[in-house]
């Protein structure tokens, strides 16, 4: 289908850019369509065909677009690994996949060294016609493409490894095709401009991609995020939405171009990836003056799940995310799988047609997760008494202090209202009374005196039972992130250990 929807875009939007490049150049819907025939000749004749894997080592380019469409024209599956990562992630992610063929972008070739698969490094292009430059063909590329197939695998997405080694969770077309529905209500065109704020590795963009060539926007592509650049550009081109993880978000609002700039034109603030802060969702909903929609989903989930209302009052917004998105069940379960009574803690499940297919090469660790068509997510949660859904942490985050759970996230969100709280993280430390106790690590809020451990515990006792509350402070000047932005709670954890 992605190859349907491109040459679509190629006759609907031809000369439109589809991206736009920091440098200044662009490629238009038609160069791209051309490009990546011509590339996926060049991959043709290294051996590439259906059912083969390859692997893409590279920045977010365009020439990443190029080959995984290219890919993608020859029933050949993409595997996107962040280039972010280090050799030895990078390594684990290659072991999982197997691929034909690895494609790295020049100053990222010694993460791949060693590997007895093909290797072939590769410059970014600088203009639409290098482009993907070392696979083009020249002349007229063949317009053949493999037998239709729905099921057939195109994509693999890799987790965040937070919490191990990394999984692959790979989707099918049939997939890719809901996730295009969904998000567009399927509506071809509306043109506009937009920035990418993850990286093209991430499940964000690779499931995503037929629904942002259908809508014939125009992107955005810088060479590192930043705040600065990213608001002139929602500015300078009228952008009706703001999307970022939470970190991006909190950079933008308090970059001095949020008072000076002109966002009139934002109707939404869309935020997924990582947590919101309830003073993040307040800032941003000042400075921009437009609803703030916290988007909950999950590698494994296609980055479909649940949400907040944009028009939702300050007790949805601030604490919760929100109800599942339509076309998503959403279930909280026990131990054993059974569904338990609202305000219980438990496992959050989740079923749409846009979960992934299963995890790359891992049988075991698929039916694992995937139960009778239902997303083990991971994470815990519960339903309020309005069935709006709040996190309580992960299911392997969770400790337990003198026979008592504890539930991490439960305990920061009482604790982040702080006003001297700018961010925290909630991990456990042995305790050879206790087994574990909670450690608050804090990044206090600028300007203010860090709190002092009676200080968090006073004003949480009011919300939390005195068994939740943390028994020991850190103070640090930043929180440890992994590749996808979020808090590396394992790195925290080790140290406590």
């Amino acid at each position: 289908m992605l190859t349907d929807i491109c040459r679509r875009a190629a006759t609907d939007f031809a000369d439109r850019h589809a991206y736009l490049t920091e440098a200044g150049w662009g490629i238009t819907y038609a160069e791209l369509d051309r490009a990546v025939d011509e590339a996926a000749a060049g991959l043709r004749t290294r051996g590439i065909g259906e059912g083969d894997a390859v692997a893409l080592v590279m920045w977010s380019t365009v020439d990443y677009v190029v080959l995984y469409l290219a890919l993608a024209r020859l029933g050949a599956v993409t595997a996107g690994l962040n280039p972010k990562l280090r050799t030895r992630e990078i390594g684990a992610c290659l072991d999982v996949v197997d691929p034909a063929l690895i494609i790295v972008a020049e100053d990222l070739s010694d993460t791949t060294q060693g590997r007895r698969t093909p290797v072939e490094s590769m410059r970014p292009g600088t203009s639409a016609d290098t482009v993907a430059e070392a696979f083009r063909t020249g002349g007229t590329a063949p317009r053949s493409t493999p037998t239709a197939d729905r099921d057939r695998p195109v994509c693999i997405c890799f987790t965040s490894g937070s919490t191990g080694m990394p999984k692959g969770a790979f989707y099918t077309g049939r997939q890719l095709e809901a996730i295009a529905e969904l998000d567009t209500g399927g509506a071809w065109g509306g043109s506009g401009h937009g920035i990418s704020p993850t990286h093209f590795a991430h499940v964000g963009f690779m499931t995503k991609l037929p629904w942002l060539l259908a809508s014939g926007r125009t992107t955005h592509l810088l060479d590192r995020w930043s705040a600065g650049p990213v608001l002139r550009l929602i500015a300078d081109h009228r952008m009706p939405a703001v999307t970022g993880v939470a970190p991006q978000l909190a950079l933008m609002v308090r970059h001095r171009l949020i008072d000076e700039l002109d966002f009139s034109a934002v109707k939404a603030v869309v935020a997924g990836g990582a947590a919101s802060p309830p003073a993040l969702v307040h800032e941003c909903r000042e400075k921009f003056r437009a609803g703030y929609s916290i988007r909950y989903s999950s590698t494994e989930s296609g980055g479909i799940g649940l949400g907040t209302a944009l028009d939702a009052d300050d007790e949805e917004a601030l604490h919760t995310i929100g109800r599942p998105r339509p076309g998503v069940d959403a279930s909280i379960r026990d131990a054993d799988g059974e569904p338990v009574a609202a305000g219980t803690i438990g496992e959050l499940w989740l079923r749409s047609d846009c979960v992934m297919s299963g995890y790359w090469n891992d049988p075991e660790g698929t039916a694992e997760t995937l139960v009778d068509g239902w997303l083990r997510t991971g994470d815990l949660a519960r339903v309020d008494e309005r069935g709006c859904y709040r996190l309580a942490g992960r299911l392997k985050e969770m400790f337990i202090r003198g026979g008592y759970n504890v539930y991490p996230m439960e305990v920061e969100s009482v604790l982040i209202a702080h006003p001297a709280v700018a961010e925290i993280a909630l991990v456990p430390r042995p305790d050879e009374v206790m087994g574990e106790i909670g450690v608050a690590v804090v990044v206090a809020t600028a300007g203010r005196t860090p709190p002092s451990l009676d200080e968090l515990r006073t004003f949480g006792a009011a919300a939390l039972a005195s068994y939740k509350l943390p028994e020991a402070i850190r103070i640090v000047e930043e929180l440890p992130r992994n590749s996808s932005d979020k808090i590396d709670r394992r790195a925290l954890a080790a140290r406590e250990g």
